[in-house]
């Protein structure tokens, strides 16, 4: 028997990344028990788990705290979020996304049992300009600049008041380890085929089939629109859940680290986007972009994800460093970029079905 087993509670546990968390998690000798909360439902991947305890809600509820306390976690991982902007309820997207965060880092800081906070943050808040090249490559010192794409500028915000209830949590005494992730685009079996929902995959290789809309986006792209400043970094799936892993159970020195998480190599560009989904491309300008995002945006009140500034990141370029995480902890990833995106091996290719 191993002693001082973890208690891991992972935020945002029906989402893409807290799910695979919760499995894999729960599946070691060493851990007690995964705690999970979502507004969503349980995962049927999670169900009739043993070491489950899941708690139905959102982070901004305030009906939770009590509850998952008692429970004594070690480590909590943030990874909840609501990414695509609510058509005209921003509020609610801000009181969600911001107020639920907030709430999350209080109950880290105040809960004497936490000893790790992890949150997912985004390089998208490095923000996708015109001035951006190939040549610009971020690092975690970079500033935060977006200042229009809402998805962004939350969690620009987010991780500012994180540093500021952490500066004020070490001014008390408290000692909890922060570790923030600003991942490059996940990619890999269970996000390509388990998951089939409206994104950049998804509608560039036709797994869009339901309803008018959905047929709709995939006639516009059955060749693959490509503007000049068009790339992508992708992270393989295993490879993030490897590195919550490290943060989670490895004894790290640190006090509050921050890490792009991206692979090295080369990048995947507009044309590569194309080969990888047997598409040609289409050459078009960034102005092309934003009309057609302004137009599907209102016109189907947002069911089409192409909020206010989210056409930048399909027309500019954001490519990050992930080295640091290399050269501080000695990871390395197991993928890089060009193959996560395509790649079908993995944790989860079991699930892939004959003939995809």
């Amino acid at each position: 028997m191993l002693e001082n087993k973890k208690t891991i509670f992972i935020v945002g546990a029906s989402g893409y990344v807290g799910t695979m968390l919760m499995e894999q998690f729960s599946q070691r000798e060493d851990v007690k028990e995964v705690i999970g909360i979502d507004k969503e439902p349980i995962p049927d991947l999670l169900e009739n788990n043993p070491k489950v305890f899941w708690v139905d809600g959102n982070t901004s509820d305030k009906k939770w705290q009590e509850i998952v306390a008692k429970r004594n976690p070690d480590v909590v991982i943030h990874t909840a979020w609501q990414i695509r902007e609510m058509y005209g309820n921003q509020e609610t997207q801000w009181k969600w996304n911001v107020e639920g965060s907030n709430d999350v880092f209080d109950f880290s800081f105040n809960t004497p049992s936490v000893k790790k906070l992890i949150y997912f943050s985004t390089v998208s808040s490095y923000g996708a300009s015109s001035k951006n090249t190939f040549e610009d490559i971020f690092t975690e010192d970079s500033p935060f600049i977006e200042d229009e794409y809402l998805y962004g500028v939350e969690k620009k915000v987010v991780e500012q008041n994180l540093k500021r209830k952490y500066n004020e949590a070490r001014a008390r005494g408290n000692d909890t380890q922060v570790f923030i992730v600003r991942p490059a685009a996940i990619s890999g079996p269970r996000g390509r085929f388990m998951r089939i929902r409206f994104g950049l995959q998804s509608a560039l290789s036709g797994q869009l089939k339901e309803g008018f809309i959905h047929k709709t986006i995939s006639f516009l792209v059955s060749r693959v629109p490509v503007t000049p400043g068009w790339v992508r970094q992708f992270i393989h799936e295993d490879d993030v859940v490897d590195i919550v892993k490290m943060f989670s159970f490895d004894d790290l020195k640190a006090s509050y680290e921050i890490f792009n998480i991206s692979p090295p190599g080369e990048a995947v560009y507009g044309e590569d986007m194309a080969k990888a989904v047997n598409k040609k491309p289409l050459h078009i300008k960034p102005w092309m972009v934003r009309l057609a995002f302004f137009w599907f945006w209102h016109l189907t009140r947002g069911r089409v994800p192409t909020a206010k500034g989210g056409w930048k990141f399909y027309s500019y370029p954001i490519l990050v460093d992930g080295s640091k995480l290399t050269k501080q902890y000695g990871f390395k990833y197991n993928y890089d970029s060009k193959t996560a995106f395509t790649t079908r091996e993995g944790r989860y290719s079991k699930y892939i079905e004959e003939g995809q």
